[in-house]
């Protein structure tokens, strides 16, 4: 789903030529159909099953969008001019990073361009984020990362994400103990930007338990949809689905 930060964080959900304002369709009876066909999202090749959130297994293993450094940004070799695709490189990779703090199921740090603001963060389910460090390029923002995750989750439990059990934390102060804590050879990379960005979801209320489900499995889904966060639509009999695994899927959706 495409998103847009505003009162409430705004989702459109592309179907064909179209896209679904979804944020509309909350405290709605709707319906999800699988028809039972995928295409990959890079060459359009129908496949049966996805890699990486829509991909063939041969764009899989040959495209810059899913190098190792697209999980692991201090795999990234794009700076000393190694990369499947040195041109998509030097537009993705070679280009200022931002480290970062977010508080989503806890306080996690990660790593993400500058055009992707805060789009990353929402896709998370981050109810608040702030810049730490600004490095020239990805493989040294993934250093700082790798240096700081000994100190900071960089996972989030979307159980809890979801379920909103999310503890009070200060953000420019957990701020200034990352910055404590980064080698001093890296604390030149450090962002003077202390903005604090905050997120509201579209959520009618927040459930006390989900289950995760997947269209593979449940190609049908009829239920009413009470809210959005992440990347998940969440309905009232607790059943969740994570719209971004799904990249690639046809769906019919009627409300």
């Amino acid at each position: 789903m495409k998103v847009e930060n505003n009162e409430f964080v705004s989702y459109f959900l592309p179907i064909s030529d179209e896209q679904i304002f979804i944020n509309s369709l909350i405290g709605k009876q709707i319906e999800l159909k699988f028809e039972g066909r995928i295409n990959c999202i890079k060459c359009n090749k129908e496949i049966k099953k996805t890699f990486a959130q829509g991909y063939c297994y041969s764009c899989f293993i040959s495209s810059p969008e899913t190098e190792a450094c697209s999980v692991s940004p201090e795999k990234c070799e794009a700076h000393n001019g190694i990369a499947r695709d040195m041109e998509w490189a030097n537009e993705h990779c070679v280009q200022d990073h931002f480290v970062y703090l977010s508080l989503t199921s806890n306080v996690k740090v990660g790593v993400t361009r500058q055009t992707n603001i805060p789009s990353r963060w929402i896709d998370q389910g981050a109810v608040k984020a702030i810049k730490l460090a600004k490095p020239p390029y990805r493989e040294l923002a993934g250093q700082i990362e790798v240096d700081l995750k000994k100190y900071f989750s960089d996972k989030t439990s979307w159980q809890k994400m979801l379920k909103c059990e999310i503890p009070e934390a200060n953000l420019l102060a957990e701020k200034q103990k990352a910055a404590g804590l980064l080698r001093n050879d890296l604390k030149k990379y450090l962002c003077p930007d202390n903005t604090i960005y905050e997120f509201n979801y579209p959520l009618e209320v927040s459930p006390t338990s989900v289950k995760s489900i997947s269209l593979d499995k449940t190609p049908e889904i009829s239920a009413k949809l009470i809210g959005i966060k992440g990347q998940y639509l969440i309905f009232d009999d607790k059943r969740v689905l994570n719209i971004r695994k799904h990249n690639g899927y046809y769906v019919k959706i009627t409300y």
